[in-house]
């Protein structure tokens, strides 16, 4: 038998208590609402592992069509855990990153919004300029503008030099 082999990350799961406020909130973020429909039943606990569920769910698209974010509102069974006000050096999937084109601008934008930067933004080597957010509900997000031609790729080259030569 082949071994099986990675094709793509697909989407990321947030569980949000407004689907339209969030809706809206990764709307003005760059995403785009693919589709949207209520999920529910036992076949659908018996993936998830919480038995009889009712579950909305909100499917949004990143602009380049290759990653998508899914936001789901529960309604059966109740919300057990709030992870939204954790530090971002929490144990578990804490945060997501959007490389933007105009990071100040749409900073503006999202405090229309709530959105507070939760530090400051800071330039990293001339080649980002990041922040993390707080956004919609508490959710920690975080922001990145690629200043120039470097990747992140270049990031981790340059770290291995500077490694190699100490």
């Amino acid at each position: 038998m082949a071994k099986s082999k990675l094709l793509e990350m697909h989407n990321v799961g947030i569980v949000v208590e407004s689907l339209d406020n969030a809706i809206s909130f990764f709307k003005e973020i760059g995403l785009t609402l693919e589709g949207r429909m209520r999920v529910e039943g036992e076949w659908a606990g018996r993936v998830t592992g919480l038995g009889n569920q009712s579950v909305e769910v909100a499917m949004m698209v990143t602009p380049d069509g290759h990653t998508r974010l899914e936001l789901s509102r529960f309604i059966t069974p109740p919300i057990i855990a709030d992870h939204r006000t954790a530090p971002v050096n929490a144990l578990g999937y804490l945060r997501i990153m959007f490389r933007v084109d105009n990071l100040d601008e749409l900073l503006s934008r999202l405090a229309r919004h709530g959105a507070e930067v939760v530090g400051e933004v800071v330039e990293y080597e001339g080649i980002y300029r990041l922040c993390y957010i707080r956004g919609i509900e508490g959710l920690l997000i975080g922001l990145a503008e690629q200043l120039g031609n470097k990747t992140a790729t270049d990031i981790v080259e340059n770290v291995q030099q500077k490694n190699a030569a100490q």
